[in-house]
């Protein structure tokens, strides 16, 4: 048997790299036959734009994540033959799913899209995270990573080492001809949304260590952009710190960027480095994830530091500011969603 029909669900498109990956699947999958329906809360967003045609639409009336819960009814009306979980935030849902349909479920199928050590949490929130994450294999027919080391890390904590693949994101559209919106001067450019796990304000800290002529663009929307604001405006850099907010497509600014920064607390595979890294631009990274050192491999890359090393990060920024370019590197993933569908397929 094939799964003819994929059902996945998410709160909103309001621009992350959990929902954008999603799209790129459901419109390979459709492309391959499938049929495949979203059930969201909300449609409205940055990446309203990117859904594909085709893609079932069922609205859950409202993006707030209680109301996810409604996706029990969507598979018990619909009974879809597999159903695609999109990313770490999200596995509650799965496990509702479970627990209110029981022998009536489908295959559920996760995809790890975070950290499963978390930078933001203390002593008792990572115990109680890590019971959590041991309860995965009691309501997830499996688990996909999207690179060797967060697979191993993953299996581990989740216990479910023979029900874990690696299986990357698809990989970005090709560079588009759309100029870059980069001010003038040597650009550190971030791109991700303005939310606390992914810290801007390391970055924006970093910069009165740079030449003057250096500006920081941070492309990407959330509720930080006040505080992100004030906090450049009280360090007298508001003229060399610039939000313009979600860009749909971003590869042409990491082309013209000097480098691309992300000072992270904790990611699961960060795809915005392979993507400056496709383009050859260099990347200074925070050791967010076991996965940054995967990516960027080689010191010819970029940079990784510790998280808490402001000095170092700001050094690697003022390398790369003047170091070569290195060499594009190519993005994996592109037999993803086969790989995908081979997987479901097995299951069902």
């Amino acid at each position: 048997m094939a799964a003819d029909h994929i059902l996945t669900f998410a709160q909103d498109l309001n621009g992350g790299g959990v929902e954008r990956a999603q799209l790129r699947l459901a419109r390979d999958w459709l492309a391959a036959g499938r049929r495949v329906t979203l059930a969201i809360g909300d449609t409205n967003g940055a990446l309203a734009g990117e859904i594909p045609p085709g893609l079932g639409i069922v609205p859950l009336a409202d993006r707030r994540y209680a109301t996810q819960a409604r996706v029990a009814e969507v598979v018990r009306d619909l009974r879809p033959d597999i159903v695609f979980c999109p990313g770490s935030h999200y596995t509650l849902v799965a496990a509702w799913l479970r627990w209110r349909l029981k022998d009536d479920c489908p295959p559920i199928v996760a995809k790890l899209s975070n950290a499963v050590a978390r930078g933001d949490h203390g002593r008792v929130m990572d115990a109680a995270h890590r019971v959590w994450l041991a309860q995965h294999g009691r309501f997830l027919d499996h688990l996909v990573a999207m690179t060797p080391a967060t697979a191993a890390q993953a299996a581990r904590l989740t216990r479910m080492e023979r029900r874990t693949s690696v299986i990357p994101n698809p990989p970005a559209a090709p560079l588009a001809a759309t100029p870059a919106p980069l001010p003038p001067g040597r650009v550190v450019l971030g791109v991700g949304r303005l939310v606390a796990q992914k810290r801007w304000d390391r970055l924006i800290a970093a910069l009165p260590a740079l030449p003057d002529d250096v500006q920081v663009v941070i492309l990407g929307e959330g509720e930080l952009r006040e505080a992100l604001e004030r906090q450049a405006r009280e360090a007298g850099l508001s003229e060399r710190v610039h939000l313009p907010g979600h860009v749909a497509d971003p590869l042409g600014a990491m082309a013209a960027a000097r480098m691309l920064a992300l000072p992270s607390d904790y990611e699961g595979v960060p795809g915005v480095l392979r993507e400056a890294l496709s383009v050859g631009t260099p990347v200074v990274a925070t050791a967010c994830s076991p996965s940054v050192r995967e990516i960027v491999a080689t010191p010819q890359l970029g940079s990784v530091v510790e998280a808490e090393d402001a000095a170092g990060f700001a050094a690697a920024l003022a390398y790369w500011l003047d170091a070569p370019r290195p060499a594009p590197v190519p993005q994996p993933g592109a037999d993803s969603a086969e790989r995908y569908l081979a997987l479901f397929d097995r299951l069902v």
